[in-house]
């Protein structure tokens, strides 16, 4: 699985959809000096756009394991196999959002690959902003963050609503910057119960966010994406 997903990282960052991307997005990246070049690492980015998912990894420049619907792995037939190989190879980790024991599951997976040194992307806000605000993040990366001692690299992505509209089939050109900032490192929140230090980090967490997306922080967890008709 690390061999296939290192391989098909490289062949997607610097063959098939990087150039591409970089060319459609100007992408720019700021704060490159804090990414770690190896080692476990949990980044944790607003959510703007289905595009945050391929313009992460290029901008954190090393393979990216993700969370994704447990949806992708269950197509049928040819197609449902196609993508759920693909998903596979980049590293996507399957998740049922309606919870339960493969929502377990997927939390051991995650902290799997952070124990195999890898990095682990994650939106904590949980789904797309509906209005471009950021909105209260869920505890899960915290809670990684400090069940595997994991550091937290901040992550804040501009411009992928632009890039790729809710409803558009297609990107279309758009000014896209993604920033980083310091590492937050679990060993900093030692006091209390895990509830309490999770929820702690996790409002560190967004805060740091918020001031490198330039987005306003919303006090309450997001009700998810509008739903808009394609458009060509």
């Amino acid at each position: 699985m690390a061999d296939k997903h290192l391989r098909t990282d490289r062949v997607l960052r610097h063959v098939l959809v990087g150039p591409a991307i970089r060319l459609i997005s100007r992408l720019d990246v700021e704060g490159g000096e804090f990414v770690p070049l190896n080692g476990a690492v949990i980044v944790a980015a607003n959510h703007l756009s289905a595009m945050d998912g391929v313009v992460l990894p290029l901008a954190v420049g090393r393979p990216v394991t993700f969370l994704g619907k447990a949806e992708y792995f269950e197509m049928p037939g040819i197609k449902g196999k196609v993508v759920a190989s693909f998903m596979e190879r980049i590293g996507t980790i399957p998740v049922d959002r309606a919870g339960g024991r493969a929502a377990v599951l997927s939390l051991e997976a995650a902290q799997q690959a952070l124990r195999d040194h890898r990095a682990f992307a994650i939106h904590p806000e949980g789904t797309r902003s509906p209005d471009g605000r950021l909105y209260r993040g869920k505890t899960g990366a915290a809670r990684l963050a400090l069940s595997t001692g994991s550091p937290v690299l901040p992550c804040g992505i501009i411009g992928t609503d632009r890039l790729h509209p809710v409803g558009n089939r297609l990107p279309r050109p758009a000014k896209v910057v993604v920033r980083f900032g310091p590492l937050i490192y679990p060993s900093s929140y030692a006091e209390g119960s895990m509830a309490v230090r999770s929820r702690v980090l996790t409002e560190d967490m967004m805060k740091a966010i918020a001031t490198l997306s330039g987005q306003q922080l919303v006090d309450k967890f997001s009700p998810g994406p509008v739903r808009k008709s394609p458009r060509r």
